[in-house]
């Protein structure tokens, strides 16, 4: 926040205790107004330039606003800045470059008086912190809850119609918390039509920006500076509409289980980023796809969505807010309404594939642009038949002309190509057991160690995460386009060995 500083008398030189007692005056009167007031005055003052710069939130005021990157810098690199004096105040820096005119002595009075009147402040919120923290945890749950409408008069921000929702865990989010609290500032009264929430979920931060259809990208930049500071995860989702919080909740949760420590925050619209998909004829992929999931309402497409990005049905259910034994009996009944076994590698993979699928209106304005309306109309080559002579379409054996062209096939040669028999036996062994390593170590009668150390090296060569399920299902569908005889762990080279023994 920049503001100009306050009018008033030309800044007092040292000369005695009163000129003292009227910077005090001077500064305290500043205080009970704000802390911007506060550090306009400072600047006035020293009859220079003041900055309160934050680690995370770099310049949280400044006067004048021109002056808030020479604070940041000077705070961060103090060596640089000998002509600046600077204070820790309220877990930030305080920095003041007094002009050639003001004596040092001054200069450091102001600096000293200013950052006790910060501390003190910095203090009194600390004291309210905690009921304002709940505050914000209980609007956030209401938000989950589907009560809009409510926490948006509550906000008083008629301007709030979609939030940006972000997850973060880790070991250190107690600290995280209380440092993206003062980093944000957040208040429940909407600046230029944008709130932020903070609120403990079940160990978990969750950060709610709510605002008019975008964002600035602050709180992203915030969140983002506190995920690599305290080694935390995070997912982001959203901007969606206020009345969809829950689905952008367990997007970002299934984004979250996708991060890693050399991309700690990852976008729900990055998550599953299909590069097989853009590939199929998009008329028949879309038909095929309308066709296998016509018995499924959104609701259900969303908990398998779910299911399949976050690659278990425990993280599915943390994400959604349901049991385990609710997601697990209702992933037992889709099973049987899709006539399709759910626990099969493939058909999970085919399954991810349909539920990615383009809107039909997108593929078929695709389709006219690249076969001039013919394909759609059943003339193509590609065309797909999911119904009549071809029978319904179905999830386990998708079509002929889907997954088994030319381009597809160079895709998949493409990416697991060159693999070793070995790693390729055993990663396509460890696929079929949903990335479980101890079942797949023992059918290929190698120790876990051994299977750890070869999947280490099937990642550095896909230059793939194997930690995504979304990478999984694909490689998966890659490793059977391209298999020229069954990938059978009784096919394994074998050398011998404690570790790597014959069946």
């Amino acid at each position: 926040m920049s503001t100009t500083g306050t009018t008033g008398r030309e800044a007092a030189c040292p000369g005695g205790g009163r000129h003292g007692r009227e910077t005090a005056d001077r500064l305290l009167r500043a205080a009970t107004r704000s802390g911007a007031h506060l550090i306009a005055e400072a600047a006035l003052l020293v009859q220079g330039w003041a900055v309160l710069a934050d680690p995370i939130a770099g310049a949280v005021y400044s006067t004048p606003a021109a002056s808030a990157a020479d604070g940041v810098h000077a705070a961060a690199a103090p060596q640089e800045h000998p002509y600046c004096v600077q204070r820790p105040a309220a877990g930030a820096v305080l920095v003041l470059a007094p002009g050639p005119a003001v004596p040092s002595e001054h200069a450091s009075h102001v600096a000293t008086t200013t950052a006790a009147l910060l501390e003190v402040r910095g203090q009194r919120a600390a004291e309210l912190r905690g009921e304002q923290m709940r505050l914000h945890t209980t609007l956030v749950r209401l938000l989950l809850a589907g009560h809009t409408t409510a926490v948006a008069d509550t906000l008083g921000g008629s301007g709030l119609t979609h939030v940006t929702v972000y997850r973060l865990t880790g070991a250190d989010i107690p600290t995280a918390h209380q440092v993206l609290w003062r980093a944000v500032r957040p208040s429940l009264a909407p600046h230029a039509d944008a709130c932020t929430l903070l609120g403990r979920l079940d160990g978990e931060l969750v950060v709610a920006e709510l605002h008019h259809g975008g964002d600035d990208g602050r709180i992203l930049r915030l969140v983002s500076r506190v995920s690599e500071r305290h080694q935390l995860l995070a997912g982001m989702a959203g901007p969606l509409p206020l009345a969809e919080m829950s689905t952008a909740h367990s997007d970002a949760a299934a984004a979250r289980h996708s991060a890693t420590p050399t991309r700690r925050i990852v976008p729900a619209d990055a998550v599953g980023t299909s590069r097989l998909a853009p590939l199929l004829p998009p008329g028949p992929y879309t038909r095929w796809a309308g066709s296998v999931l016509r018995p499924l309402t959104p609701a259900h497409q969303r908990l398998l969505l779910v299911w399949l990005r976050t690659g278990s049905k425990p993280r599915a259910a943390t994400a959604l807010g349901l049991s385990a034994g609710t997601v697990r009996a209702r992933i037992r009944d889709l099973s049987r309404l899709l006539g399709a076994d759910l626990e099969d590698a493939t058909v999970r993979a085919h399954l991810l594939l349909a539920l990615r699928a383009p809107t039909p209106a997108d593929a078929d304005a695709d389709d006219e642009t690249d076969h001039g309306g013919d394909e759609v109309r059943g003339g193509g080559r590609n065309m797909v038949e999911v119904r009549g002579g071809g029978g319904p379409a179905r999830l386990d054996t998708p079509p002929s002309g889907l997954l088994d062209t030319e381009a597809v096939r160079a895709w998949a040669c493409g990416l697991v190509g060159g693999l070793e028999p070995h790693l390729r036996i055993a990663l396509a062994c460890w696929l079929r057991h949903h990335a479980r390593t101890a079942p797949a170590a023992a059918e290929l009668h190698v120790h876990r160690t051994t299977l750890a150390t070869w999947l280490t090296q099937c990642a550095e060569h896909l230059a793939r995460n194997l930690a995504d399920a979304t990478v999984r299902a694909e490689i998966h569908l890659a490793l059977r386009a391209t298999r020229t005889g069954p990938d059978d762990p009784a096919a394994l080279p074998r050398r011998g060995g404690r570790t790597y023994r014959r069946p």
